[in-house]
């Protein structure tokens, strides 16, 4: 007998839940607040509404399916299972957060604060869950299947993500390596890392350096097969260079590094608590992953 569809939903503490954590109680959060000219107000607000969108979330899951909740914090200790439908309410990148632990299950993008969250993941507002959901398991769930990067070093260790994956020194210090890039010869190099982002990644930290670059790099769209990468900071030395800072990879192409720090560290969307750490002669490959996160609708 198969088991029923398990509703999966996805949130993070919110910043009031931080005040309360850090000061005790609403007066003193919202003393400490008001000391430096600001209102516990607004912050009360915004978890009032994350809160009401979590409850008519769960409210909508159908009553013959089976549900859960994880907190963004637990979600390296959390088991996916292949019957889940992943409910993430909150904003965009809670939904990056979770692609990384996920292996084709569907996943629905509720906006819990419409009008404050651009929206490009979290599409959905929470009286639509009703609808959505019943609709939103099986094979032939109508999913976009927006391409995800991945890192694999010399030990396979890997790492998943969906927007983009870092590489470079885990404090302010200079990140040395050699690169590795298709078509070109190898090149040591010094800098502050290496950015390596989908299509998805296309609309926030990956197009913000290139638009700092003034790069014509043709950014790829979220379901195209292609990553764009980019160096951060390339320093011409002696023994550095700044000949290959920039390109594209199509699916099998392969970014090589090989580390030439006493520690670099990889991390995907962010998640810098979940980070491969390289050291001195490690290598990583990073290309075009096979798993791809199915966004509903």
């Amino acid at each position: 007998m198969s088991l029923a569809p398990r509703a999966v939903l996805v949130h993070r503490t919110t910043e009031y839940e931080e005040l309360l954590a850090r000061h005790g109680t609403h007066g003193q959060a919202a003393f400490q607040l008001a000391a430096r000219g600001r209102s516990v107000t607004e912050v009360h607000e915004r978890h009032e509404r994350n809160r009401r969108a979590l409850a008519e979330v769960a409210a909508a899951v159908p009553l013959r399916w089976r549900q859960a909740r994880v907190e963004r914090a637990d979600l390296d200790r959390f088991l996916f299972g292949p019957e889940d439908l992943v409910v993430v309410v909150g904003q965009d990148g809670l939904v990056a957060n979770v692609a990384k632990y996920l292996s084709g299950q569907p996943v629905v993008g509720i906006d819990d604060d419409p009008g404050r969250n651009p929206g490009v993941l979290v599409r959905h507002r929470p009286a639509d869950a009703r609808r959505l959901l019943p609709s939103a398991t099986g094979a032939r769930t109508a999913a976009e299947p927006l391409t995800m990067v991945e890192a694999v070093t010399d030990d396979a260790q890997r790492l998943l993500a969906l927007n983009e994956i870092y590489i470079g020194p885990p404090g302010h210090q200079t990140a040395r390596y050699t690169l590795r890039a298709p078509g070109a010869p190898p090149e040591a190099q010094a800098s502050s890392g290496v950015l390596v982002g989908t299509g998805t990644g296309a609309t926030g930290w990956l197009r913000s350096l290139w638009q700092q670059r003034g790069s014509t790099l043709p950014l790829p769209g979220p379901t195209a097969p292609r990553l764009a990468w980019t160096v951060r900071e390339a320093w011409p030395s002696p023994v550095t260079g700044t000949a290959c800072v920039e390109g594209l990879l199509a699916a099998g192409d392969a970014l090589g590094l090989v580390v030439e720090s006493d520690r670099l560290v990889a991390f995907g969307d962010g998640m810098e608590s979940d980070a491969l750490e390289l050291t001195w002669g490690r290598s990583v490959r990073i290309g075009v992953a096979e798993t791809v996160l199915r966004l509903v609708g």
